[in-house]
């Protein structure tokens, strides 16, 4: 296969980071695992690194040295994985929301199904949310219906951040002019791949809201949300 890598990023996952990169590393394709830590206090960091003689030129850690937001840990990810020659990079979460096993999935419909993005999608067959209060599922599921009506995008999951990109949308995509930091760069990052053409595959999975650590959303990026599609849609697609 060709060289396919998954990025997580961690902010304080001390308590899911060796066992989400164990069961990855149990799947049957060999994917290589980043790690972004954003100077996790809890010692998140130093766990990654106790792993990395078990797991010899495959597993890698990238060490920031403050807490900037996902977009900026997922842009740094993606400018390392292509400067080392990946051909398939994959977004997933580090506390076991998005399933291990759906990374193949993901990694099938780009390799051998024509997709250029694939996304892990929990509205493209109803709705696939377990343990979220309704408030959350109501919020998110509209967010994304939200988005698709400002945007056009013929997305259902619109926010998703379970998505395989071949590296051809990643080269295409100018990274430096990304400007959302937040969820808003999941919304950001699918209409410039729409706008550019590549064709967009959402693949059913069921999301399953953690049941270790804390949850990092934030009323902040909500509202970057809500209004950053605005932007997008009125800007269109900078260069």
């Amino acid at each position: 296969m060709q060289k396919a890598l998954v990025i997580i990023p961690t902010y304080n996952e001390k308590e899911n980071i060796e066992s989400i990169i164990k069961a990855v590393f149990n799947l049957s394709i060999a994917f290589d695992i980043l790690i972004v830590d954003d100077n996790s206090p809890d010692g998140t960091a130093q766990i990654v690194e106790g792993l990395q003689e078990q797991f010899k030129n495959r597993l890698f850690i990238e060490n920031r040295t403050e807490k900037s937001g996902l977009g900026t840990a997922y842009i740094h990810g993606f400018k390392w994985a292509l400067a080392k020659d990946y051909e398939f990079i994959i977004e997933m979460d580090a506390d076991f929301s998005h399933n291990p096993t759906d990374l193949t999935r993901l990694y099938e419909a780009c390799a051998n199904q024509g997709a250029d993005m694939s996304i892990g999608s929990r509205y493209s067959k109803g709705v696939n949310v377990v343990n979220w209060p309704m408030k959350r599922v109501l919020l998110s599921y509209f967010a994304s219906k939200y988005v698709r009506f400002i945007t056009g995008m013929p997305i259902h999951d619109t926010t998703a951040g379970f998505v395989c990109y071949k590296r051809n949308v990643l080269d295409t995509i100018n990274l430096n002019k990304i400007k959302f930091v937040g969820y808003a760069f999941q919304i950001e990052m699918k209409f410039k791949a729409w706008k550019h053409g590549f064709n967009i595959k959402e693949v059913s999975v069921i999301f399953t809201d953690r049941t270790l650590g804390t949850s990092k959303m934030s009323g902040n990026i909500v509202t970057e949300a809500i209004f950053g599609v605005i932007k997008l849609r009125l800007k269109g697609l900078p260069k």
